[in-house]
């Protein structure tokens, strides 16, 4: 066999062990990854001792901007856990005038952070087929998602939004989802 030959069966053989491991650790509900959550929001939460104040953002009534809201929540030590309870706390919705950003009927199937400060969000469906739709709230819930966890938790740099497990070209047509998001102030007012 020639050189290329072996290279492309090599990493064609690594590629294959690599979705091997992937899938018998999703089947037996390991965790390759830390922060792994098939919870529904609200379902039977894990309470830790220690509290943090958050800001999550929401978007004002005119979804055109988003809104900071301080809020209490459980404080794992864990960064990827804490930003499970950072998105299980959006997707409850705001408490005072503000709006909505995750519908209620998504919920986050896991949340894993990776070197140099990426994290991945992956979402059920829902996030996607209850979506209001239009731009500017596609725009509202990635910001409001992607600024809630890098403004809180500093290991996270970048957030990288997926939809039951895969890569989603758009969240509702409109905003490309397949590159990572970073924090944007501009949007805060």
């Amino acid at each position: 066999m020639d050189r290329k030959r072996i290279l492309v069966i090599s990493v064609l053989v690594l590629i294959a062990a690599g979705a091997a491991y992937m899938l018998a650790a999703y089947i037996s509900g390991g965790a390759p990854f830390s922060g792994r959550s098939g919870k529904k929001a609200g379902s039977a939460e894990v309470n830790y001792p220690e509290k943090a104040q958050v800001n999550l953002y929401f978007a004002d009534d005119q979804n055109v901007y988003l809104r900071s809201e301080q809020r209490s929540v459980s404080r794992p030590s864990d960064p990827a856990e804490f930003g499970r309870v950072i998105i299980e706390a959006l997707i409850k919705g705001p408490r005072g005038g503000l709006v909505r950003t995750i519908p209620e009927e998504a919920y986050l199937k896991a949340f894993y952070i990776v070197k140099d400060g990426a994290s991945y969000a992956d979402f059920t469906p829902a996030i996607r087929e209850k979506h209001p739709g239009g731009s500017s709230s596609e725009l509202m819930t990635i910001y409001s998602i992607v600024n809630s966890l890098v403004t809180n938790i500093p290991e996270i740099r970048t957030v990288k939004i997926l939809i039951d497990g895969q890569e989603s070209l758009t969240l509702a047509g409109h905003i490309d989802l397949r590159f990572p998001f970073n924090v944007n102030t501009a949007l805060v007012r």
